[in-house]
């Protein structure tokens, strides 16, 4: 069986074009040396998963795969959820563990630090990562607030008008002041070319505003807004930029996290050009704790993201989800990923062993493994393996002891933040705050000029009494003596008029018409 694991591999994992080492085959728990598990550089733009439960170490093959792709020249964008990433900046150091592993699997290991930028989109210390609300545009906000039809038509007319009307959509407070205003005091100015705003439409959106602000999303909409042209960068040796995105606060602000992440690859998709299937990507995107993407997404969300999960490798970019199961990934999505690392699984539940055997289905059949079984028996940094070949079809599974990174497997003291942060380009472009003129501060200009002129049209009026003479009617009902004279006239002249047409007054109230 040893043998035939060893033609597997000769077979399925030697490739023509360049390709990343993913780890050493193992049988029977013993690490083979010389039998390396590998993947084409060309298909890394198809997309993977990296699963396993906690502490089994799906990070570290995180961490190595970023490290690899660096070392080819392919850009690569973490998210840090965790923290432990940061040291990615760092040279590792030696220590007895690494020396068994790498004794154990015949590789050479050598300390190294990648190039880092650290960005941040929320009180982390990095780069400012912002977008304006008219970046977003009508439909993928809507779908982040997740609105119905009718209320995303209300968002579209919005926007509609902002455009019509030059008024700038920058941040979350531009947005709502123009929806108010459009509900209120220029209602009558749009009915007739755009159609009038529902109260009630207008106060979802505003409580869905109020969902997302509370989150920490007031501080992601704004200027200088980030252009991700930024994330494809090289050093001056030749390894591709390793952007770490730090998101230790918002583990549990799952809203804004998908709202950024649908952002981000909304905007990549759309910024980058059409490459169709390169020798080696531009770049990789992982995204660590991908559950918070998913749970409790709005199946608009959902498929927004499958779309660009679907397309977006036309644009020579991988998109990498790391997780627990693969449970966590909706099936429509799942089916993209071609790379598919699977760390070991517990079984301490009934519930758990059904998502073992679940997990399991999700791989190529095997006889050399009983997938089921050896999944709950891996080790620490062990998994099981498949990635696309480059003729698009999987390679077989195969039990792998991963590589080990190469730099620091830990955070980074901060003092080393710092200085990092000191000499990068990119906090010093995206740091600084900008608050242009926008909608928010014309329309409310608009507004107090309104106000003003109301109150100096009021103020030129004349007071009654005072100023203008009284009319007679005015006159009459101020004076006792002036309305007894009245009255005597009105009954005069209708006795006249009753006389005139043959009539007679005969003084008794039920005969009279008055």
């Amino acid at each position: 069986m040893q043998e035939k694991l060893k033609q597997t591999i000769e077979q399925g994992y030697r490739f023509k074009g360049e390709s990343i080492e993913l780890g050493t085959a193992v049988f029977e728990g013993i690490p083979l040396p010389g039998t390396k598990v590998t993947a084409p550089l060309k298909t890394f733009n198809r997309h993977g998963l990296i699963s396993g439960a906690t502490g089994t170490g799906k990070t570290k093959t995180l961490q190595r795969l970023a490290e690899s792709l660096s070392e080819k020249g392919v850009s690569v964008l973490v998210m840090d959820i965790k923290g432990d990433l940061s040291g990615i900046s760092q040279a590792g150091t030696l220590n007895e563990k690494i020396s068994e592993r790498a004794a154990a699997t015949g590789v050479t290991w050598n300390p190294e630090k990648y190039p880092v930028e650290f960005l941040t989109l929320s009180n982390e210390p990095g780069a400012r990562l912002r977008a304006t609300v008219t970046e977003f545009g009508p439909v993928l906000f809507s779908k982040v607030l997740e609105l119905n039809d009718t209320q995303a038509g209300v968002v579209s007319l919005v926007f509609k008008y902002a455009d019509d009307q030059a008024l700038p959509l920058l941040d979350l407070k531009d947005f709502r002041k123009t929806l108010q205003f459009l509900t209120n005091e220029g209602k009558e100015e749009i009915k007739a070319s755009y159609g009038s705003i529902s109260q009630a439409s207008t106060s979802t959106i505003l409580r869905k505003l109020i969902e997302i602000e509370q989150q920490g999303a007031e501080r992601f909409f704004g200027e200088v807004s980030f252009d991700v042209n930024d994330l494809v960068r090289m050093d001056d040796a030749g390894k591709g930029q390793i952007s770490v995105i730090r998101l230790c606060d918002i583990q549990d602000k799952p809203k804004l996290f998908s709202t950024f992440m649908l952002a981000l690859l909304a905007e990549i998709y759309s910024a980058y050009p059409e490459e169709g299937d390169l020798e080696q990507p531009k770049l990789c995107i992982f995204i660590d704790e991908a559950h918070l993407i998913f749970n409790d997404a709005s199946k608009s969300l959902l498929d927004q993201v499958e779309m660009i999960v679907r397309l977006i490798r036309s644009k020579a970019v991988g998109v990498f989800f790391c997780t627990q199961t693969p449970m966590d990934i909706p099936n429509s999505i799942l089916g993209q990923l071609g790379l598919k690392v699977q760390h070991a699984l517990r079984a301490f539940t009934a519930a758990d062993r059904k998502t073992i055997k679940a997990t399991a289905e999700n791989y190529p059949s095997s006889d050399i493994y009983k997938t089921d079984e050896l999944l709950t028996q891996l080790g620490i940094g062990e998994a099981f393996v498949t990635v696309l070949g480059e003729n698009g079809s999987p390679t077989p599974l195969v039990h792998t002891s991963m590589s080990i990174p190469r730099s620091r497997m830990g955070v980074i003291s901060q003092s080393e933040l710092d200085s990092i942060l000191s000499k990068s380009k990119l906090v010093a472009k995206y740091n600084h705050e900008i608050d242009s003129q926008s909608a928010y501060e014309i329309l409310q200009a608009k507004l107090n000029q309104a106000m003003q002129v109301q109150q100096e049209t009021e103020a030129e009026l004349p007071k009654k009494g005072q100023d203008q003479p009284k009319t007679m009617i005015e006159t009459i009902a101020s004076n006792p003596m002036a309305r007894q004279v009245a009255n005597t006239v009105v009954r005069e002249l209708t006795r006249g008029l009753l006389g005139v047409l043959g009539l007679k007054s005969t003084g008794k109230r039920g005969k009279s018409w008055f």
